[in-house]
């Protein structure tokens, strides 16, 4: 099995362990590990077979088991045994019906029915109402969900690092060109397309990502997820190809504003929303980064050395990579203070003398107190090349006690950088009441940039935010928050969400040359 393979099958795992209640923390490590092994170059299944896959950051014996599985055999017995008990045909709409995953799956075993169709037979019968439980408001509820069930969405977006995965694989499979909400970069995805080769849109129904197939007619398969989550899949010939994948990319309201869909008029794909800026003649590319500004090491919670993060970096083909470890009044991760700043600076100076003419900077990404100053002595701040400052604990703090702490830390004559400036965590915390007029008016008094991190679920600044920053006249930067060599990868999506922004390369500091970079 290639390496697509196996992340894919660790993928259905995971989705399947989380629907049969599976606690949070292994869901998580089996879709890491699933995209560490989409992203490694080297051959899984041979490392697995030598038995050094555990060298891989993040593979610990249980998922070593998996996948040995999985490479001796093709199959993972657990799956097998998941799918009988879990019922993820049905779980897999469970919430576009509007019920629980566990409630979906007692109805279905009541009702003795494993299929959608059998679910909608179910329905037609009138046999909902006597499974207990299910009360006549609940079995209209889920009769009114099949019906609408094509158009329906889930309740929560997928990530973009997921859905650039999920309508990758289908695409590749089918020979196919993703489309949808992860063609657009979007933050969270709900609307998931896939344009095919017509002849192969009758492959799209065997697809492993598909648990049930939703609706099917000559042109379009819609499928869904083990996640709950619909796929379009579009056929298309020679002749309708553009004119179906531009339907199939750019937003309902943008397509709608369009009184022609000429393939010579269209903005690129990040930006056919309807309140999109015009793309500038320069837009960021990833190609135009030269550097990443915002990675972690061992030295605070990182998983590789300084070293380490330094030769990954340089086979991306960056000069440069600024160190920014945790200081110590962050708390719910190791922290430095100023000695080991300064020890660490042995650590990067041997490294430099390794990687040379790449450059690794000195750096740190400090904390802001609570009165607005930083989380180190003002002799070592001045020693360090990269300042990043965070703001980590009083997220919830109203806009005026978080816009002061904030601007009086930006006011520092170390500062860089600000940090996830609105503190959001996708699916699970709102942005912050930090006011971004007044952030970007010190910004432009300071030469302190704004960055974009591009962590799956922070892509903080938003695309949204980066517009208005670059209107300001505020500079940004893309950086990943690494915190392992695979982190690395996450500058795609910094980029994109730059991209929705409408930024040009020349308004994002990391695509400058070093020399410039620190001349500034």
């Amino acid at each position: 099995m290639d390496n697509a393979a196996l992340a894919e099958r660790l993928e259905a795992f995971a989705a399947l362990l989380d629907l049969s209640g599976s606690g949070h923390y292994t869901v998580r490590a089996y879709r890491r590990a699933a995209d560490l092994i989409r992203s490694t170059p080297a051959d899984v299944s041979a490392l697995v077979r030598q038995g050094r896959v555990r060298e891989l950051a993040g593979i610990g014996p249980g998922i070593e088991a998996r996948l040995r599985e999985l490479v001796e055999t093709g199959r993972i017995a657990e799956l097998d045994e998941l799918e009988a008990q879990a019922l993820p045909e049905l779980v897999g709409v469970a919430a576009l019906l509007g019920v629980s995953a566990k409630r979906m799956r007692e109805l279905g075993h009541a009702l003795g029915i494993r299929t959608l169709q059998q679910l909608r037979n179910a329905a037609a019968e009138g046999r909902l109402g006597s499974v207990p439980g299910i009360g006549p408001k609940t079995a209209a509820r889920i009769e009114q969900g099949l019906a609408e069930l094509a158009t329906a969405r889930p309740r929560r977006g997928m990530t973009l690092n997921r859905a650039l995965a999920l309508v990758g694989e289908v695409a590749a499979s089918l020979g196919g060109e993703p489309a949808g909400d992860p063609r657009r970069a979007c933050e969270l995805s709900a609307h998931f397309a896939v344009v095919v080769p017509l002849e192969r849109l009758a492959d799209a129904e065997a697809m492993p990502q598909l648990v049930a197939v939703l609706e099917r007619d000559e042109r379009r398969v819609v499928g869904v997820t083990a996640d709950g989550y619909p796929i379009e899949v579009i056929g298309a010939t020679p002749e309708s190809w553009e004119r179906e994948l531009v339907r199939a990319i750019g937003s309902p309201e943008w397509l709608a504003a369009q009184r022609e869909l000429s393939q010579r008029t269209l903005p690129p794909p990040e930006l056919r929303e309807l309140d999109a800026p015009l793309p500038p003649p320069d837009l960021l590319e990833l190609g135009h980064v030269r550097g990443d500004l915002h990675v972690h090491t061992t030295a605070s919670d990182g998983k590789a050395t300084v070293e380490e993060m330094g030769r990954a970096a340089q086979a991306l083909g960056y000069e440069y990579l600024a160190i920014c470890d945790h200081t110590r009044n962050v708390r719910v991760v190791p922290g430095l203070d100023a000695d080991d700043i300064r020890r660490q600076a042995e650590e990067i100076a041997a490294a430099n003398e390794v990687l040379a003419p790449f450059r690794i900077l000195r750096g740190s990404e400090c904390d802001i107190l609570p009165d607005g100053s930083l989380d180190l002595p003002d002799d070592v701040l001045a020693e360090l090349e990269w300042v990043q400052i965070s703001l980590h604990a009083g997220q919830r703090a109203p806009q005026h006690s978080i816009t002061e702490r904030v601007v009086e830390a930006m006011r520092h004559p170390a500062a860089s950088c600000l940090s996830h400036p609105k503190g959001r965590i996708l699916n699970h915390r709102p942005e912050n009441a930090l006011d971004l007029d007044r952030v970007f008016k010190v910004a432009l008094e300071t030469g302190v940039a704004v960055e974009v991190n591009g962590l799956p679920d922070r892509l903080d600044l938003s695309g949204a935010h980066v517009r208005e920053a670059l209107a300001a006249g505020v500079q940004i930067v893309c950086s990943t928050d690494a915190h392992s060599v695979r982190g690395l990868g996450n500058m795609l999506l910094s980029v994109l969400t730059a991209r929705r922004g409408g930024a040009p390369c020349g308004a994002v500091l990391n695509t400058l040359p070093l020399a410039e970079l620190l001349g500034r």
